[in-house]
This record gives structure tokens, C-alpha cells and sequence, in this order.
């Protein structure tokens, strides 16, 4: 190490913070892509979400068919992290205690009464995979809300806090198949990203093809410890973000609300309601993580598009109108990002000069 990079932090300058922090996550982010390159083929842009989602602190709904690797995408995830790790199979009998834990009657052997001790379940972990999520009922999908949002569990009287950091990656089959039962909507906007996984291409079906009928097994590096990806969350929220791109993320969340009068006309007609304050949240996270590995220390409103799909197409619920013309919430985000800068972000830019 150079005695530049051995001084304390508080004797370097911002621009020295900025450009260690840039070249902290950024290869952070080359090892991870290349570690997990060794196992999944293709899928690029899902990859990306879940590093994004990782290092702003949020949770991932994988959505997709049966065998395109999302259970090995987060497994191996979790493999290349210095972190614990849990999968849970959700089935229909499962029962929320079998994810928390419960208080088991045992005998003291200091007073020989009998007392109650709690048995912690697989939920305390740092890395948990929720697989096929959407396979048990509600009641017991609902399980996770206050782990997500919170990152406690609270069991009788007693609060059990959760390792740190702490991620859920949940697996999803599509709604449409059978015995599957619909998240709640309290519980999919726990979710920072919903991300769709689809077929790969023919040439990456080849290689698949040809990689996992082998004998050889990848070997598989740790990357970070739990302290460094924590010290990377933090130097996510300290990128610098304008006040104009609040105000966009602002704008285009309330213009997928039809009850809202900045929405447009297609949201009014196709959408029965759009996403609350926490895609606007989430919107900001993703963008700012996003500038990181693309290099940069300010957040602009590409970066804000760039996670917009992934942010709020689980945040609107179309009519039916909007089912019977094939119109989905993908394409009602498609839209909006089309319409919101053409019509409000000139309006929100002039506000900001203007102090308003």
C-alpha cells in the first residue's frame, strides 16, 4: 500500500473520498461479475439488478419460469460472499414459525423449572433464499414483512434482531401456473427489485449446455466480507444526487397514481393504482448504486431510468382494460418514462430555479 492510500480519512480531500470509493465498488463489482460469470451464463442484466439491489441495501423477487437458474444464480451469490446463508423451500404446509423460529417449553438446569427458550429459525441468516415463495399462503409469505422492512423479528414480547447485512432473495414462479398463491401487496413492495429472468439466447443455451453436462466444477473465490459490503452500502447513499433528480423520481412515481393530476391519460384509463413513496425511495437507492459501478459520484436521471422497470413494474396493478389490449406494467413504465420528461421534469427543472 502507498502511504498516499495509508492516510486517515480525514486528511484526504472529497475528490480523493469520491475516487477511492468509485474504484472500491467498481472492483467490488468486476470480481463479483467474474465469480458468478463462472457459474451462470448470459443473464447480464439480472446480475446487474441483484448487485445494485445488494449494495443499495434492498431485497430481490426473482420472477420466472422453472429452470433458468434462479436458485443457482442466488446460491452462488451467496457463495462468493464471506456471509451465512439459508434457503427455504416454500411449500403449501408451510407455517410461518417454521421461518422465524418459535418458543420451545425446556427445562432450566439451574432451577429445574420448565421456561420457555426461543429456537431461532433459518430466518436468521445474512444471505436468506426464499425458493418459489409464491407456493405457501399468505399468512405464511407474510412472515417476512417485519424481517424485511425492520430486520427484526418479533416473537411474543421479545424483538430478535437480525444479522447485518441482510438480504432476502426470493424466487417466483409465474402466477399463472398452478398452486401458486399471489404475494400480498404489503409483502411485494418489501421488494426494492422485481427482476424477470427469461430464456437465455441459443448461443448461451449452447454453452449451457455444454458447461453443465461436464465432470468440471467451477471453484468459486470469496469476494467481500459482511464489514464490506456495509462500508460499500454506506458510500452508495453518500453519492451526491441533484435536487431536480429528487423531483424527477418524485414526479414519475405520483404520475403512475390515476388518481394523481400530473397522470396521463393511458394510466387513468389502464392502471387501478400505482406505486406509493417507496418506489421513489428505492428509485434514488438504485440510481445512486448505479452511478457507482458506472464509474460515477453523481447520480442523473439515466441513472434513475435505468432501475425504473425493476423498481415499479411490481408497483402497478392494471385493470382490465389494460389485460384485454396485452398492456402491461412493463410497458405502462415504458410509457411513462416516454411521457414524464417530455411533460413534467421542464416544469420540475424551472420549480428548482425558480425555489419553488
Amino acid at each position: 500500500m502507498t502511504e498516499e492510500t495509508n492516510r486517515p480519512a480525514s486528511e484526504r480531500s472529497g475528490a480523493e473520498l469520491e475516487e477511492q470509493a468509485i474504484r472500491g465498488l467498481t472492483a467490488a463489482y468486476q470480481r463479483m461479475r467474474q465469480e458468478i460469470g463462472k457459474v451462470i451464463i448470459g443473464q447480464d442484466e439480472v446480475v446487474d439488478q441483484l448487485l445494485i439491489a445488494m449494495f443499495a441495501k434492498g431485497h430481490c423477487l426473482l420472477v420466472g419460469v422453472p429452470g433458468l437458474a434462479k436458485t443457482l444464480l442466488c446460491s452462488t451469490i451467496a457463495s462468493i460472499l464471506q456471509l451465512s446463508f439459508r434457503r427455504i423451500q416454500f411449500t403449501p404446509d408451510l407455517m410461518p414459525s417454521d421461518i422465524t423460529g418459535t418458543d420451545v417449553l425446556q427445562d432450566d438446569p439451574e432451577t429445574g423449572r420448565k421456561v420457555f427458550q426461543f429456537i431461532r429459525g433459518p430466518l436468521f441468516t445474512h444471505v436468506l433464499l426464499a425458493d418459489e415463495i409464491n407456493r405457501t399462503p399468505p399468512k405464511t409469505q407474510a412472515a417476512l414483512l417485519e424481517a424485511m422492512q425492520e430486520r427484526h423479528v418479533t416473537i411474543g414480547s421479545n424483538t430478535y434482531p437480525l444479522p447485518e447485512p441482510f438480504f432476502t432473495l426470493a424466487t417466483q414462479n409465474p402466477i399463472e401456473q398452478e398452486g401458486t398463491y399471489p404475494l400480498p401487496e404489503a409483502q411485494l413492495d418489501r421488494f426494492m427489485f422485481n427482476v424477470v429472468v427469461s430464456y437465455p439466447t441459443a448461443a448461451e443455451e449452447l454453452r449451457i449446455l455444454k458447461q453443465t453436462t461436464g465432470s468440471e466444477k467451477p471453484e468459486l473465490n470469496a469476494v467481500l466480507t459482511g464489514r464490506q459490503i456495509q462500508a460499500l452500502q454506506e458510500v452508495v447513499r453518500r453519492v451526491p444526487c441533484a435536487e431536480y433528480n429528487f423531483v424527477y423520481a418524485r414526479d414519475l412515481v405520483r404520475a403512475s397514481r390515476p388518481s394523481e393530476s400530473e397522470a396521463p391519460p393511458f394510466v387513468k384509463e389502464l392502471v387501478s393504482w400505482g406505486a406509493g413513496p417507496r418506489a421513489g425511495q428505492y428509485l434514488i437507492l438504485g440510481a445512486r448504486a448505479h452511478a457507482l459501478l458506472q464509474g460515477r459520484f453523481h447520480v442523473t436521471t439515466d441513472d434513475i431510468r435505468a432501475v425504473a422497470k425493476p423498481v415499479l413494474r411490481h408497483r402497478i396493478m392494471t385493470t382490465f382494460a389494460a389485460a384485454s389490449q396485452g398492456v402491461t406494467p412493463d410497458v405502462i413504465v415504458e410509457r411513462l418514462l416516454k411521457f414524464v420528461p417530455v411533460e413534467l421534469q421542464e416544469r420540475a427543472k424551472k420549480r428548482v430555479q425558480s425555489g419553488g
